[in-house]
Formats: C-alpha cells, sequence, structure tokens
C-alpha cells in the first residue's frame, strides 16, 4: 500500500448510536485532535435525521445501503437509499475511493468491549489490527469475509474497517466506553502517520482473530413470536468459548436449551437490540491464530 493521503472517520451511521456521533462533535470542535502532519482527516455524520430522532435508521438500515446497483439505482428514494449516495460521493466511488481509510465507529448492546471488524485479511489492516491489539490487549479483532462485493459502507473504500465498541445501551452515552474509543481513534491515527513516516515496526507476536461462523436465532414458536431468551451463563460472555452441550437459551418457563453445535465456538454480539429484527440472538466465531509476516 503507498502513502496515506485522506483518511475519514464516520459516526452515526446508526443514529442511536452515539458514541460516534459526539466523538465527531468533539474532533469537529478540535480538528487538533484529528489532524496529523502527513494526511487529511475527514470526519462524517453518517445518519443525521435518525440521529435526531435517536433511531437505528428511518427506512432502512444505512450500513446494509451500499451494493453497487443501488447506488446506482435512480428508484430508490428512501431516506438511506439517498444518503448513501450522498456519502459515496464524498467517500467513494467504490474502487476509486477518494480516501485511503475509512474508520467507521460503531457501538452495541452486547459486551463487546474494543472490537475491531474487518472485512479482508490484507497485510496493511493486520498490521494495523496487531499494533492496537499490542498497545491494548482489550483490543478483539474480528474477521467477516465479504461477498463479492459488500453492501456495508466501509465497502467504499479498500482498507475501511468498524470499531465497535460495548456494552452501550441505544441512545446512550457511556464515559468509560467514550474515553477508550476515542483513545483507539488516536491510536490508529498514530499508526497512520507513523507508517508514513517509515518508522513502524513490525509486530512479532501472533494475532487473534475471531473468525465469522455465522448466526443463531431464538427459539421461535409457529407465529414467529420468540420463545426463549439467551440464558444467564451466556449473557455478556461475548468472546468466551461456548462447547457443545453448554446452556445457550432459557424458555419463559425456566427450562435451559443447550447449544447444539459440535465444536467450540466463540460467541461475539450476544443479545444485541439491533439485531432482533434481523433474526439473530448471536453471531458464532472461530477462534485463531496469524502468524504476522
Amino acid at each position: 500500500m503507498n502513502k496515506i493521503n485522506r483518511v475519514a472517520i464516520v459516526g452515526g451511521t446508526h443514529g442511536n448510536e452515539f458514541t460516534g456521533v459526539y466523538l465527531l462533535k468533539l474532533f469537529e470542535q478540535n480538528l487538533n485532535l484529528v489532524k496529523r502532519p502527513s494526511f487529511e482527516t475527514l470526519t462524517l455524520l453518517g445518519n443525521p435525521e435518525a440521529f435526531k430522532e435517536s433511531r437505528r435508521y428511518i427506512h432502512k438500515d444505512l450500513n446494509r445501503s451500499f451494493f453497487s446497483q443501488d447506488l446506482q439505482n435512480s428508484i430508490l428514494t428512501g431516506y438511506e437509499a439517498m444518503r448513501a449516495k450522498v456519502i459515496e460521493k464524498m467517500l467513494g466511488p467504490k474502487g476509486k475511493s477518494q480516501v485511503d481509510v475509512i474508520v467507521d465507529l460503531h457501538s452495541t448492546t452486547s459486551n463487546m468491549g474494543l472490537s475491531i471488524l474487518l472485512g479482508e485479511l490484507h497485510p496493511f489492516t493486520l498490521q494495523l489490527a496487531a499494533y492496537l491489539t499490542s498497545i491494548n490487549p482489550e483490543v478483539k479483532v474480528c474477521y467477516t469475509p465479504l461477498e463479492q462485493e459488500s453492501n456495508l459502507l466501509r465497502s467504499l473504500c479498500d482498507f475501511g474497517f468498524a470499531i465497535e465498541v460495548g456494552p452501550v445501551a441505544q441512545a446512550v452515552l457511556n464515559a468509560e466506553l467514550f474515553q477508550k474509543t476515542e483513545e483507539l481513534v488516536y491510536a490508529v491515527l498514530d499508526y497512520l502517520e507513523r507508517r508514513n513516516q517509515g518508522i513502524i515496526e513490525n509486530i512479532n507476536s501472533p494475532l487473534t482473530l475471531y473468525r465469522f461462523g455465522g448466526v443463531i436465532d431464538f427459539p421461535r414458536n409457529e407465529h414467529g413470536e420468540i420463545k426463549a431468551m439467551i440464558h444467564p451463563q451466556l449473557q455478556f460472555q461475548d468472546y468466551q468459548p461456548l462447547h457443545p452441550g453448554d446452556p445457550i437459551f432459557l424458555t419463559f418457563d425456566g427450562q435451559a436449551i443447550a447449544y447444539t453445535g459440535t465444536s467450540t465456538v466463540y460467541p461475539i454480539f450476544i443479545n444485541e437490540a439491533a439485531y432482533y429484527e434481523k433474526g439473530i440472538a448471536m453471531c458464532l466465531t472461530e477462534k485463531q491464530q496469524l502468524k504476522n509476516s
């Protein structure tokens, strides 16, 4: 990868995730916080209308609105469809992005701590992730292989990734996690600056990676209604091992439902509030160790 010239920090892609929104406000009030000598830093509020209403979105999830065919479809006129086209003009187009790196700030009601979400295992992003985990052991790295084309906002750029922080309730600020996210953003920018200056040292220790392997929905009745909850032993246990036979759900009358998989997995986004409508109780990952080269 060549020199980094422009970096975009996006917050409020989901309007009820306040951490990113108020970090943008902080940065815009004092640009020196995110200014670095060797590249330009842009800030962008993703979904301002949803933020005004403290909602995740108005018509459609903005972070699922960036398929090329949708961006080029003049018939799609919902708010997020139109907003995605505006954002693409500012940051895109895909394949010829006007920015080199996109940092998309998110928060979650799940106990994800400080998480970096990658869609590609490119040496550049892997080295960045390894650096961040080396300076802060709290940072976890998740990898969800993208399809041939992604509909995520960060897919506008070849080197886009998300920072996911939690647990934070929707439309609420958590001071501790706000500050930790702020520090992580500065660490990213400092790394990019040092890389431009050619003074980054390689991290030789293996990188722990949580590779997406699928999702599990809640048990439902014939009407599609949820008939069980996340089991108390699993609640807030993101990134912890889940073994075959471990309790995973609890019915309303107190009956435990066990995990029926055949191997140990590491659930993330456990009981994420925004995923109820998507039919997702949690995502399952496999834990891997990658050697840095």
